[in-house]
């Protein structure tokens, strides 16, 4: 019978186990120490983005505009993105068949999208996946900024009183008074102007595909006029028209509930990483980055699935009809 001791499987599990406490603990001390000689300083919470530079752009009719860490964060975000289409690019243009890499994944992912969408959409799939899938993939490296290093936590040093206004382009080092971070880089779903122009487009273009799909009937969902000299009894057909008028009121809160959930969401989870930071900075943030990383793939599902679900029910006739959608 053979010794389990020199058995290499055995040897190999037993020498990660001891590499992983020598990690562990190794990262436990040098944590410690750091907490010691360079303590956590309380953060400084602020709903809206902070400018980066002390001069602003001045443009003919939007007038002065400041360069934010949340608009550095986008400008980041839009070079992951076109990364992502050079290498995809990059991997049709070579021949190989066999998906590889990243460009491999990422195609994987369009293709389990798409095939998502067709089962939801059908004949729409066509007009409604490019929206599903650019929001699924914009909201989801722009949560997943979060997990950076130095997002939120490296960026100019300026007096407290000031943190709100344009930083000063240089470290102010001094012993005394109250400092506060100003971050080059901050998440970008932490801007409620992000989440809330996403909410835009997602429910214009959601009413823009259902005028293609029926035609101006399509409007008639909103307004029901029709039904109040059609259905008997006459009191039901106006209680038709009154619920009518209540589906506007339901397309504004899809704006203000597209918003406020994903901005909720990770701008909760970043005053998170802020206080157990400053709380317990050993180890805890740890825990926290891999709740925000389940957080931030899950809110952009949910943003994605909730665009794809209304798209394809503004493409059904409303009410029960029976009108025959246009091709």
């Amino acid at each position: 019978m053979a010794d389990p001791k020199k058995d290499p499987g055995t040897r190999k599990k037993g020498n990660l186990r001891k590499e992983f406490g020598i990690v562990l603990l190794s990262t436990g001390v040098l944590g410690a120490l750091g907490w010691h000689f360079f303590p956590p300083v309380m953060p400084h919470v602020q709903l809206p983005s902070e400018p980066v530079v002390a001069h602003p752009l001045s443009l003919p009719v939007l007038g002065d505009v400041y360069l934010t860490n949340t608009l550095v964060a986008m400008l980041l975000m839009d070079l992951v993105v076109l990364a992502l289409v050079y290498a995809v690019q990059k991997a049709a243009k070579s021949g190989d068949l066999v998906p590889r890499g990243i460009s491999g994944a990422f195609e994987a992912l369009l293709e389990a999208m798409y095939n998502l969408t067709e089962s939801t959409a059908g004949k729409w799939t066509a007009d409604i996946f490019p929206y599903f899938a650019t929001f699924f993939i914009l909201v989801l490296i722009a949560n997943y900024m979060e997990l950076l290093p130095g997002v939120d936590s490296i960026g100019w040093l300026v007096p407290a009183e000031h943190s709100g206004h344009a930083a000063k382009g240089i470290f102010l080092l001094k012993q005394a008074g109250e400092y506060t971070v100003v971050p080059w880089v901050r998440v970008l779903s932490t801007d409620l102007n992000f989440t809330a122009g996403l909410a835009l487009v997602s429910v214009f273009m959601t009413q823009v595909i259902g005028v293609k799909a029926l035609g101006l009937p399509y409007f008639g969902k909103f307004f029901n006029i029709k039904a109040v000299f059609t259905v008997k009894p006459r009191w039901m057909g106006f209680i038709d028209f009154l619920v009518s008028i209540l589906e506007i009121i339901s397309e504004v809160a899809k704006i203000i509930s597209f918003s406020f959930r994903l901005f909720g969401n990770l701008f909760a989870g970043s005053v998170m990483l802020f206080v157990i930071g400053f709380l317990v900075p050993i180890w805890f943030q740890s825990a926290v980055l891999l709740l925000e990383a389940f957080v931030g793939v899950i809110q952009a599902l949910v943003f994605g699935m909730l665009t794809l679900m209304f798209m394809s029910l503004a493409t059904h006739p409303h009410g029960g009809e029976h009108e025959e959608a246009h091709a």
